[in-house]
């Protein structure tokens, strides 16, 4: 909350409740709110998520035949979030891979990057944040769109 301290009134915190409700009830992971001088951001912690998804059942027809039979399982693919060389966005905005529309992309694949480069921008309450290389290496994969919305904690860049 952007107040001076001890300042917090009893309306304010209702405010910040019926904020939190709204996140249990709807799901959400975070809530942002500016209204003159007050600006709340309500975010709840959330920790990995794990996906399950059933495959279905054969039926006799194609169990019966030789391609139903799966001859061997391939690893699925990891999660960009999973990959520790993955550049994760520090806050929820949009990403932007260039400094503006008529600019070249800050990064290609096949880049060499030192660490502290800019490689992208995530904009956050009409608010540029550079997204620095945290290491060097050469950017391998790039997962996100010119002004893709993005997650807290969600893999934009690969750098190897």
């Amino acid at each position: 909350m952007a107040q001076k301290p001890g300042k917090t009134s009893a309306v304010e915190t209702k405010l910040i409740r019926e904020l939190a409700k709204i996140l249990n009830d709807t799901d959400l992971s975070e809530i942002e709110m500016e209204k003159g001088d007050l600006r709340l951001r309500v975010a709840r912690g959330t920790g990995p998520v794990t996906v399950a998804h059933a495959a279905p059942a054969p039926t006799p027809a194609a169990a019966s035949t030789p391609a139903a039979q799966p001859s061997e399982a391939a690893p699925a693919p990891a999660a960009p979030a999973d990959n520790p060389n993955a550049v994760k966005s520090p806050m929820v905005g949009t990403a932007y891979v260039r400094p503006s529309p008529d600019k070249d992309p800050f990064v290609n694949v096949g880049d060499k990057v030192k660490e502290g480069d800019t490689v992208l921008l995530v904009e956050a309450m009409k608010t540029f944040n550079p997204i620095k290389a945290p290491r060097s290496g050469t950017v391998t994969e790039i997962l996100v769109q010119d002004a893709q919305p993005v997650e807290f904690g969600e893999a934009l860049i690969i750098i190897g």
